[in-house]
């Protein structure tokens, strides 16, 4: 499993539920085509996995 997972953002949040929303700005994910990367943990697994249908997810 890797340490460090890269998170971008792909579809608009515009018309999302308003919790998607602020899942995304909590994730630093503001802007379409955003890239970020963060630690592999059990907190943003479950951040990632509310808004998943909004994001691309990749393991480095």
């Amino acid at each position: 499993m890797a340490d460090k997972v890269r998170v971008t953002l792909v579809k608009s949040p515009i018309g999302a539920v308003p919790k998607h929303k602020k899942t995304l700005e909590a994730l630093g994910l503001r802007k379409l085509n955003k890239t970020v990367e963060l630690p592999n943990n059990a907190a943003t697994q479950g951040m990632v996995f509310q808004v998943k249908h909004l994001v691309k997810v990749e393991e480095i």
